[in-house]
């Protein structure tokens, strides 16, 4: 049993170190996943979605440092039942996800690992078993130093971590798991390769013969039998190939307009997800970067999901003579983790990405 404990200690400590460290690097990611869940479709907890971000930070330092504390051995007693009601928590809320199908992407890796709803939950199942075994053996918990070295560990940890979210929210995400990251060609991203894997539906068709109904099953195609038809019901048999990036699109004026924009010898687009919820600060601190750009001939727009209004109001206020292009919100906060944040294009590559802190690198 000690070896067993032994293991488990490891492999649940350094699975919630690692948990833990990839949604510290992009906590702004982690809040929005909060936000599915708080959201009236799912726990219906939508009082809590202002508090999304401060409550991602608590929680994923906290996830943490229940993995330090567990491999060093400091407060057995707290740390055990501190794992335990945790992955209970997260269980029930897998399942519940999973089983309803509320959230599809369950966020317990960030953007480095995604998982389904189910992975997640059979996730959480080996979890809790190797929990209870800690749990029931917590004898087996010995320190590996001196309590007041323990301590020390654990007050470094902490410190370190809110310096690191610290760190990643005035400027960018440390490590970039997204579809966006820098050197990442666009149009390639979004594109089918020839063998790509269609996906693989089922049709069953309800027609209506002599006031009998009959089902007829098909690939897709409509069958030819007699009688009317009712219905048709589809199901999903294969999933097919996704791209990489399968929601970026640069629309105005109800084109599309990301073809040619993505040919642009020098591209600079200034993302904003929504103009009313964006730091207004950081349109002040980009007009270094909008000026350095013209002088370098870079062609410059805005993204954004918000109205005509809005990029009016914005435009007036801060003398901004570009054009604003509309995207969906969803895809224009995984392109970058600031509003507004830079996104340096060249021939559909992305070569840079900045936060407004960062502007007068560019």
């Amino acid at each position: 049993m000690k070896y067993l404990v032994g293991l488990s200690r490891i492999l649940v400590g350094a699975l919630f170190i690692f948990s833990g460290f990839v949604k510290l690097n992009d906590p702004i990611g982690f809040s929005y996943k909060l936000q599915e869940y708080f959201g009236e479709g799912v726990l219906n907890l939508e009082f809590l979605i202002p508090y999304a971000l401060v409550i991602a930070i608590f929680i994923v330092i906290y996830e943490l440092l229940l993995g330090v504390t567990l491999l060093i051995g400091y407060a057995p007693k707290f740390t055990k039942w501190s794992l335990l009601l945790m992955i209970l928590f997260f269980t029930f809320l897998t399942f519940y996800s999973a089983y309803f199908n509320k959230v599809t992407d369950c966020g317990c890796f960030g953007d480095a690992i995604p998982l389904t709803p189910w992975q997640s939950f059979g996730k959480d199942i080996i979890l809790l078993v190797l929990i209870l075994i800690l749990f029931l053996n917590d004898n087996y918990l010995k320190p590996l130093f001196n309590k007041a070295s323990l301590k020390w560990v654990v007050f470094a940890t902490a410190v370190a971590c809110l310096y690191f979210a610290y760190h990643v929210l005035m400027h960018l995400p440390a490590i970039d798991f997204r579809a966006y990251s820098k050197g990442t060609n666009i149009p390639e991203a979004m594109s089918f390769p020839d063998d790509a894997q269609e996906a693989v539906y089922k049709y069953q068709w309800t027609f209506e013969e002599n006031g009998v109904s009959r089902v007829y099953t098909t690939n897709g195609s409509y069958p030819d039998v007699p009688g009317e038809f009712i219905n048709v019901n589809t199901e999903l048999i294969t999933e097919g190939y996704t791209p990489p990036i399968n929601d970026f699109s640069l629309m105005r004026d109800g084109e599309d307009f990301t073809e040619s924009l993505m040919e642009e010898d020098k591209l600079l687009i200034i993302v904003a997800y929504n103009l009313s919820k964006t730091e207004l600060e950081g349109w002040a601190k980009i007009q270094s970067a909008l000026l350095k750009a013209k002088a370098e001939n870079y062609k410059i727009i805005g993204l954004t999901a918000s109205g005509l209004s809005a990029i009016s109001t914005l435009k007036s206020e801060y003398a901004l003579d570009f054009d604003f292009y509309f995207a969906d919100e969803t895809a224009i906060k995984t392109i970058i983790r600031s509003s507004p944040g830079l996104v340096n294009i060249e021939k559909g590559t992305i070569v840079d990405k900045l936060h407004w802190n960062d502007a007068d690198d560019f």
